[in-house]
C-alpha cells in the first residue's frame, strides 16, 4: 500500500510518429505496468499518435494523462514538469533527435530508449547520451521487445 501523503515517482513515456503499430500497443502495455506500479504516467507526442491512444483507450483505462511533445518539452524547460523515469520509443532519427533533448532536459531521471523498426541498429549507433537501451527489429509484433521491456524494467512476471 502507498503512503498517500508521499507523492508518486512521476513518469513520462515519449512516442514519437505512430507510423509503426508495435509503438502504440507497447505505449498502453508501458503505462498500465508503471500505474499498476504506482507511477504517475504522462504520455507525450505529437497529436496524431496521442489521437491513436485515445481511441484505443476511449476510457482511460491505461493512459489517463496526454500532452502535446513541444508543450511538455517547454513546461521541462520552466521547471512545470519533471519525473523520475522517461522513456522515450524511437523509430527514426526525429525521435532520437527528442531523446537526445529529453536527456538533456531530465539528466537525474532514469532514461530508456526503446529502439525499434524494420532497422533499428543505425538508429541505436546514434545514440551518444548515456541511457538505457532496448534494441529489437520489430514493426507489427511486439513479443520480442515487450519481453526486452519487462526484463530492463523488472518486471519479473510477463503480463499479458
Amino acid at each position: 500500500m502507498t503512503d498517500p501523503a508521499v507523492p508518486p515517482e512521476k513518469a513520462i513515456i515519449v512516442l514519437g510518429c505512430p507510423e509503426v503499430p508495435v509503438q502504440q500497443a507497447l505505449a498502453l502495455y508501458v503505462a498500465s505496468g508503471l500505474r499498476d506500479r504506482g507511477l504517475d504516467v504522462l504520455v507525450t507526442g505529437n497529436p496524431s499518435v496521442l489521437g491513436l491512444l485515445k481511441v484505443s483507450d476511449p476510457k482511460g483505462v491505461y493512459i489517463t494523462k496526454t500532452f502535446v511533445l513541444e508543450m511538455c518539452i517547454a513546461e521541462i524547460v520552466e521547471k512545470k514538469r519533471d519525473c523520475t523515469l522517461c522513456i522515450v520509443f524511437a523509430h527514426n532519427d526525429a525521435a532520437i533527435a527528442y531523446a537526445a533533448t529529453m536527456r538533456h532536459l531530465l539528466p537525474g531521471s532514469r532514461f530508456i530508449v526503446v529502439i525499434f523498426g524494420k532497422d533499428p541498429e543505425p538508429l541505436a549507433a546514434e545514440i551518444n547520451f548515456p541511457c538505457e537501451t532496448i534494441t529489437e527489429k520489430a514493426v507489427h509484433n511486439p513479443a520480442q521487445l515487450k519481453a526486452k521491456i519487462n526484463k530492463v524494467l523488472g518486471w519479473a512476471v510477463s503480463r499479458t
